[in-house]
């Protein structure tokens, strides 16, 4: 067999190279360097263009770059206004995180699956993921911290006894607070659980496509074109989802039964 030959990867070979992450460390305490890296670097520039942008902006005519955020940071908060009913002057500023952290996490899935991997290799990089939301350990992070602010607001609009209250006593009424307890348990896990799985598992699964198309080498551009134009809309609606779920969840804290 050529050497050549012994180089090349299978594709299953190939498939793995492509979804494992470069990590530091074993068991719980394994860290992505690869989704640390990408997700707090594409933070930094998304939202320091952002700020800048903010700083920047005139009450005159807006430049384009301006105009785009506001239209953004409008629609944001349109949708804001009309889920959470509450009073906070955090809620607004979560949704514009999420959506926008989110989307652009999601958009580097649209750059080659080979592109970035070849340029890390050139630097003694075995591995390379390149789309952060394809890491399961960040969409549960994120779940996670919005499943933690739920409870927070729970607490803070309703005080500890009326949450306690509501745990207690909906939607059977107090005689059944066994019951009532087991199925608010059962709601309250199943959110985080439902909020992360649904990011991560649509962008596994478009990254997933992308990999096998990219197996067809020279073939590929007939499929990779019309997919890529398509998961646009995916990357956009899951964003778009997570920021939502967010509000209704942080809606559902703040109301009283």
């Amino acid at each position: 067999m050529s050497t050549t030959e012994q180089a090349a990867p299978t594709v299953t070979e190939y498939i793995e190279h492509h979804l494992t992450n470069l990590s530091v460390g074993s068991g719980f305490w394994t860290f992505n360097l690869d989704t640390l890296i990408v997700s707090g670097v594409l933070g930094i520039l998304v939202f320091g263009a952002m700020a800048l942008a903010a700083r920047r902006a005139t009450s005159g005519v807006p430049g384009k770059f301006q105009n785009f955020v506001e239209i953004v940071l409008s629609m944001i908060d349109s949708q804001v206004r009309d889920t959470f009913h509450g009073k906070s002057e955090l809620v607004t500023p979560l949704a514009i995180t999420i959506f926008v952290w989110v989307f652009v996490m999601n958009a580097k899935d649209l750059i080659p699956v080979d592109f970035i991997p070849l340029i890390m290799g050139q630097f003694g990089v075995s591995h390379w993921k390149s789309v952060p939301t394809t890491d399961p350990n960040l969409t549960f992070a994120m779940s996670l911290t919005v499943f933690g602010l739920m409870l927070f607001y729970n607490v803070k609009f309703k005080g500890i006894g009326g949450w306690l209250h509501e745990v207690f006593t909906v939607p059977f009424g107090k005689w059944l607070a066994p019951v009532n307890l087991f199925f608010r348990l059962i709601e309250d896990i199943a959110k985080p659980i439902s909020l992360a799985l649904r990011l991560f598992g649509n962008m596994y699964a478009g990254e997933m496509v992308f990999i096998l198309i990219a197996l067809l080498g020279v073939w590929q551009l007939p499929l990779a074109l019309p997919w890529a134009l398509f998961h646009i809309l995916i990357i956009t609606l899951q964003a778009f989802v997570f920021m939502m779920l967010t509000v209704v969840y942080m809606s559902m804290a703040a109301e009283h039964h």
